[in-house]
């Protein structure tokens, strides 16, 4: 894209190649919760203790998902807390959102739906409460930018234009190459959030124009973190709570991680060094960690 995308931060600049890992999640029942994960979204276990759970795509050894029970949690309210407003789940292309979305309805599966232009969404909430989006991007060539920012909008879905996509093909499960494409939180303050995770972190901001909310992002993608103050007045997630236990943002290597720590470090946030995977938590206990890329 020619036209030059976004507010670079005012420091450390995280690599094009920053991306997201794997969503560690606290879950009231991990049997419970695998059901869902396997039938509605399509995915694997990998691997499974009495007490958590990691899980992939078809014909995909690496985990995007983990569960941990936490018997007896509190379901997420109807009005959310500070924490998680949802993960998103990225499908490799439109045809895979059109089987997905025809299995949704086969299975008569509740969803909301969106196009935000630069992508095409479908909104879903787990056994517990926690918000979910599966999304598929439309080609980085078509995305508008207008003063610096990329155009993003929140449209009603043509769901049938997306279910012809398939090709009359069945969805048998999330395929190959699914990731977790970004994470979107509420917070209490968006300008707050924004010393963590734009002059902490380095994401550069992207869209800053939607009303009560931030989308940031590394290499000039749409957003890999989103920020929204739309649950005002809500408290934060406890350790009692369904809720987002931490994040993964994969960096290219040893040395990235080490500027981004420092970094966060010279911001005013603590960090804890372990095992080359270093983890920092902004100012509503949304936990961060960051990995080196395989």
């Amino acid at each position: 894209m020619a036209t030059q995308v976004g507010i670079a931060p005012p420091g450390y600049r995280l690599p094009d190649s920053a991306h997201i890992g794997k969503v560690r999640l606290q879950v009231s029942d991990l049997d419970r919760s695998i059901t869902y994960y396997e039938k509605v979204l399509g995915l694997k276990v990998l691997r499974k203790s009495e007490s958590s759970a990691e899980l992939g795509a078809q014909g995909d050894e690496r985990a995007i998902i983990e569960l941990q029970e936490r018997p007896g949690a509190r379901q997420v309210p109807r009005r959310g807390l500070l924490g998680l407003y949802h993960f998103a789940v990225l499908l490799p292309d439109r045809a895979s959102l059109g089987r997905f979305v025809a299995h949704l309805s086969e299975i008569g599966a509740y969803a909301g739906m969106s196009d935000h232009l630069v992508s095409e969404a479908v909104y879903l909430t787990d056994p517990d409460g926690l918000g979910i989006e599966v999304y598929a991007d439309r080609p980085r060539d078509s995305w508008e930018v207008a003063d610096r920012q990329l155009v993003m909008a929140t449209k009603p879905l043509d769901v049938r234009s997306v279910v012809e996509s398939a090709g009359g093909k069945k969805w048998n499960g999330a395929p190959a190459g699914t990731t977790i494409g970004h994470v979107h939180f509420y917070v209490g303050d968006v300008e707050q959030a924004a010393r963590f995770y734009h002059e902490g972190l380095g994401l550069d901001k992207i869209v800053w124009s939607y009303p009560g909310a931030l989308f940031m992002s590394a290499g000039g993608y749409h957003h890999h973190v989103g920020v929204n103050t739309w649950a005002e007045g809500a408290p934060p997630a406890t350790d009692e709570d369904a809720k987002l236990l931490e994040w993964e943002l994969v960096l290219p290597d040893s040395a990235s991680i080490e500027s981004a720590t420092r970094s966060i470090e010279g911001a005013g946030f603590a960090v804890e060094r372990s095992n080359g995977s270093p983890a920092a938590r902004d100012d509503w206990g949304i936990r961060l960690r960051l990995r080196a890329a395989a």
